[in-house]
């Protein structure tokens, strides 16, 4: 174990952020130097914290069945170079969980029932950083080929995890995206502030230089067919997202000024990134209403203040939660609780318990206001609260609702892959689609979920994929995380 006392002696501590009066002119990362440089002072006592507790909950906590304790003893026995085999035994991508992750492994963590938990995904992301800066992540090339050929459509997280394990292995992946660079949401739906495109693109050049090929510009569906996949690869894997956003029908809905998020935050992003985006939508000097109280709304936020907005107000459903975990969502779960992101600490004002029941506008067509009352929870459905009906001004209102499943129009339909219950693309447990040599992993097979799930996903799917282009069983590692999970159950 590391620091036989340290949970004890220590406490809790996390990285410095840089002062919101001076990140909020830029679009760099929240943390001076990125996070896992700005944690290397306070790491090592940090990792120290982690305790010998007999049966690690933070593995249930964690999709990927992250080794979380022994990378901890090995951070506090400055073993940097071991502490980095076991993180990528488990996880293709630490330094993308490392930012993005919320953290359930924390949730679930041992010495979280008394005291604060251990700052695991504060010690992920150091390890992997300080790794990146001592050159110490290399290529890994497969020593064999196999000849058989995989189509991975879709580069996000799941994407990226699923062809980097098959490459790995031997087969040649090619994988697609529709949009003009690699990394679907992590390229443009992650603002720069969480994290900086230089640390999705060092990690795709080692993928090139494992022998993964990438085809960006490419709308599979449209620019080729399923048809046309199933004839030039031995299998393919669907790891598109879930992409179908969550819209609020309500009367002045068609009103110029409404739009969802995943409109502004990419053009957001090309522009931080130095491309011109023409009839951009922004947020400079406007009164701006968030609709949606999750990661996608707090983006939303910083990203708003980042351009100038005069004021920010961002509306939830449901009520405030707590500060303390409450009493309904017992350790290891991941509690509903009173969290304060990197933008909400740089501005604008967090309403709950809040309804939109119409948008307003003038005579021109353009949103000026919209009006919303408090809501409560009546016979399972949010009902309003007479008397509690106001306008709040507004001139740029996002949705930030979340996702509905992915989009099945075009190559899911042209595969003839059936679809769940849910909406999601239906799979088995080696998660082969309805359609033979046909995969689906991440939210297109799960719905909207955490960048960890997609991973763990990818890294699953994999070993389908595998199993079935070799006809043995796979020597490819599952993640443990949901295995352990549905044995708990």
């Amino acid at each position: 174990m590391a620091d036989p006392k340290g949970f004890m002696t220590t406490d809790r501590e996390v990285a410095p952020r840089r002062p919101v009066q001076e990140r909020l002119h830029d679009w760099k990362e929240v943390y001076p130097g990125g996070p896992g440089r700005a944690l290397l002072p306070i790491i090592t006592q940090q990792a120290g914290r982690c305790m010998d507790c007999g049966i690690p909950f933070c593995h249930t906590g964690c999709p990927l069945g992250n080794l979380i304790p022994e990378w901890n003893d090995l951070v506090w026995r400055d073993e940097w170079v071991n502490a980095l085999e076991r993180l990528h035994a488990t996880n293709n991508f630490p330094e993308f969980t490392g930012r993005l992750c919320p953290a359930p492994c924390e949730t679930a963590c041992v010495v979280g029932i008394t005291r604060e938990p251990v700052t695991i995904k504060n010690v992920e992301v150091a390890i992997i950083d300080k790794a990146w800066d001592d050159l110490r992540v290399t290529p890994q090339q497969p020593e064999w080929h196999s000849l058989k050929t995989v189509a991975v459509v879709g580069s996000g997280p799941a994407g990226l995890a699923v062809a980097q394990q098959l490459t790995r292995t031997g087969h040649t992946v090619v994988v697609y995206e529709r949009a003009d660079a690699i990394g679907g949401l992590l390229r443009y739906g992650i603002p720069e502030f969480k994290m900086e495109k230089a640390v999705l693109d060092r990690r795709l050049k080692q993928m090139k230089l494992e022998g993964t090929v990438f085809k960006p510009d490419t709308n599979v569906g449209v620019d080729i067919t399923g048809e046309q996949l199933l004839e030039r690869f031995d299998a393919v894997v669907l790891a598109t997202g879930a992409t179908k956003a969550r819209d609020l029908p309500v009367p002045g809905r068609e009103l110029a000024g409404i739009h969802q998020a995943m409109e502004f935050l990419p053009q957001a992003n090309r522009v931080a990134l130095g491309q011109t985006v023409d009839n951009q939508i922004t947020a400079t000097g406007k009164h701006v209403v968030i609709i949606g109280g999750g990661d996608t709304g707090a983006d939303c936020l910083g990203t708003s203040l980042r351009q100038g907005a005069a004021s920010v107000t961002q509306l939830e459903i449901m009520p405030m939660p707590p500060e303390a975990r409450p009493a309904h969502q017992p350790w290891p779960t991941y509690p509903m609780i009173f969290r304060v992101s990197s933008a909400h600490e740089e501005g604008g004002d967090r309403v709950y318990a809040s309804s939109t029941s119409q948008f307003l506008g003038d005579d021109e067509g353009n949103l000026r206001a919209l009006q919303l009352s408090e809501v409560e929870f009546v016979d399972g459905r949010f009902q309003p609260v007479p008397g509690t009906e106001r306008e709040i001004e507004a001139d740029l209102v996002l949705l930030a609702m979340g996702f509905t499943g992915p989009e099945t129009d075009t190559v899911v339909s042209q595969l003839g892959c059936e679809i769940d219950e849910r909406g999601n693309i239906k799979r088995d447990e080696s998660y082969q689609t309805t359609v033979p040599g046909v995969f689906a992993c991440g939210d297109a097979g799960r719905g909207q979920s955490l960048i960890v799930w997609a991973i763990a996903e990818g890294r699953s799917a994999a070993q389908g994929v595998d199993s079935f282009l070799s006809g043995t069983a796979s020597a490819l590692p599952r993640p443990i995380g949901p295995q352990v999970r549905q044995m708990l159950a």
